[in-house]
C-alpha cells in the first residue's frame, strides 16, 4: 500500500507534537544559503538542568523554545549535499556536538528536508 502525500504529512505533523529529550551536546540552527547553494548549520552550546529545560552557559537562563534569541553560535558547518554535512558534523569533527542518537538522526532528516528544498527553490523551515 502506497501512501498519499497527505498522509505522511499526518504522520510527520503528528511526531513532530511528541515530547522530545534535548541534548546536552548542544543545538542546531538549519538554514539554506541560496546564493552558495549551501545548507548551512549553527551550533549552540547548552547543558540541561534537572527540569529538562537547555540553559544558557554565559547567563544560567533557560533558553526560550519560541521567539527570537540573541546568541553567539560556536561553529558554522556548510555542506553542499545532507550527506556532505553529516559527515563534517559526525566523522571530522574532533568532538561531537551531538550526544544524543535521536537527535542525530533528527539532524540527518533534517539536512535531507533542506538539501530538497536547495535543490527545488523550495522553501526551507526547521521543524
Amino acid at each position: 500500500m502506497n501512501l498519499t502525500s497527505e498522509e505522511i504529512t499526518t504522520i510527520d505533523e503528528k511526531l513532530s507534537k511528541r515530547d522530545i529529550h534535548l541534548d546536552p551536546g548542544g543545538y542546531f540552527i538549519i538554514f539554506i544559503d541560496r546564493e552558495a547553494s549551501l545548507i548551512c548549520a549553527k551550533h549552540f552550546t547548552n547543558f540541561i538542568d534537572d527540569r529538562g529545560l537547555a540553559i544558557d552557559p554565559e547567563t544560567g537562563k533557560p533558553i526560550p523554545a519560541k521567539g527570537k534569541v540573541e546568541r553567539q553560535e560556536t561553529t558554522i558547518f556548510t555542506a553542499r549535499t545532507a550527506k556532505e554535512m553529516c559527515v563534517k558534523i559526525f566523522e571530522e569533527t574532533r568532538t561531537c556536538h551531538v550526544k544524543m542518537l535521536d537527535h542525530a538522526a533528527y539532524l540527518g532528516r533534517e539536512f535531507v528536508r533542506a538539501e530538497i528544498a536547495l535543490l527545488y527553490g523550495k522553501e526551507y523551515i526547521q521543524d
